[in-house]
């Protein structure tokens, strides 16, 4: 489990095809302290396993589920990440609570700058429409955000202040970026529980 606050950046240092998927090797930005083998880090949303520890790059091994489900099949080497150690019960809920599974792949639409505040429009991937609700909340590639407002079934906003441009890779986003979305926990439980009510009295 994970808060969304991005803990540091990351490069993508090194990719190789296994039998069992690809081995991604990253490199994080600050040092800090090196956790232990098995533990689990959210890299861009999702949870991974930390497999080994390669000259103080970070090497995950990725399976073709999660390399179909999320962008990690499309990244390259020299891509920047977001990553973020998992939550103890010590640890301050900043965000909300992200369990690292990602619901699907959202699409950038448009960017626009107001106020001192940058704007983004995303697509709302299928499966998932009952639980993007205004003021809610939502992990785009692993960064907890507030819902800003919703425009159908199809599009949503959320409003980037320059902080979290500054500690993210938000900056760099153009349209057409593809994001892993993951849509609050506890609007896809009241979804799910309220249409499955719904279905036995139809």
């Amino acid at each position: 489990m994970f808060t969304g606050l991005i803990q540091s950046l990351g490069t993508v240092a090194a990719i190789a095809a296994t039998a069992s998927g690809n081995r991604i090797l990253i490199r994080p930005d600050s040092g800090g302290s090196m956790p232990e083998l098995g533990a689990s880090i959210s890299v861009n949303g999702c949870c991974l396993t930390l497999a080994a520890v390669d000259g103080g790059a970070f090497a995950f091994d990725v399976i073709p589920q999660t390399l179909a489900l999320t962008t990690l099949g499309t990244f390259v080497v020299g891509a920047r990440v977001h990553l973020e150690m998992s939550a103890t019960l010590s640890t301050l809920l900043g965000g909300h609570l992200v369990l690292g599974h990602v619901d699907g792949i959202a699409t950038l639409h448009a960017v626009s700058t107001a106020q001192g505040e940058r704007r983004f429009t995303f697509d709302i991937p299928i499966g998932v429409e009952d639980a993007i609700i205004p003021q809610g909340s939502i992990t785009l590639d692993g960064v907890s955000l507030t819902i800003a407002k919703v425009h159908d079934a199809r599009n949503f906003d959320v409003c980037i202040i320059p902080e979290t441009l500054a500690r993210t890779t938000f900056a760099e986003w153009r349209i057409g970026t593809k994001v892993n979305l993951e849509a609050d926990y506890l609007a896809k439980l009241v979804a799910k529980i309220v249409a499955q009510k719904l279905s036995r009295q139809a």
